[in-house]
């Protein structure tokens, strides 16, 4: 049996652009340890181990039917704060959406503290933060509170989602 190296990083195409993922050796587990949104000229750097192409056949599947749920084991990581925040983003429904301020007074919080949580997600795509939104719109995504890369990327999840 091969044996894997502790960390290790591929790039997969997603209708979007790209996306990075990066696994980890976590007391003898391999676990994801971060996702990240890329641009579609990013150099593609293909899974070699188990976990990086099961992450890529669960894009897929989730990439064809907006309603397939990821089951992938995650690295620990977050505050509290953060992980509550990211534990109501998951409770948000397929095709809906909920503002900062409607998961704020669910945790007891502040909605600009919550769309900091949201942009620190190490795992967006899987752990949906896409679907926390603004009062007024669709508010920021990943730390770009303005019309980027980013924020096209949150457009296409939520339509393919069907919550625009």
């Amino acid at each position: 049996m091969p044996t894997l190296k502790s960390t290790e990083y591929c790039v997969i195409k997603a209708p979007f652009g790209c996306l990075g993922v990066q696994t980890e050796l976590v007391d003898g587990s391999l676990m994801i340890s971060k996702i990240d949104y890329l641009p579609p000229n990013t150099a593609l750097s293909p899974p070699s181990n188990h976990l990086a192409k099961a992450f890529l056949k669960q894009c897929d599947q989730y990439f064809k039917h907006a309603s397939f749920a990821f089951d992938l084991p995650l690295k620990p990581a977050g505050t509290t704060h953060q992980q509550k925040v990211w534990s109501a983003a998951q409770g948000i429904e397929l095709g809906k959406t909920s503002t900062y301020g409607e998961i704020a007074k669910m945790i007891q919080s502040g909605p600009r503290a919550v769309g900091t949580a949201c942009g620190a997600n190490p795992y967006p795509l899987v752990t949906p933060c896409h679907r926390v939104v603004s009062a007024q719109g669709l508010g920021g995504f990943m730390k770009e509170d303005s019309p980027g890369f980013y924020r096209q990327v949150k457009l296409w999840l939520l339509k393919h989602e069907g919550a625009l």
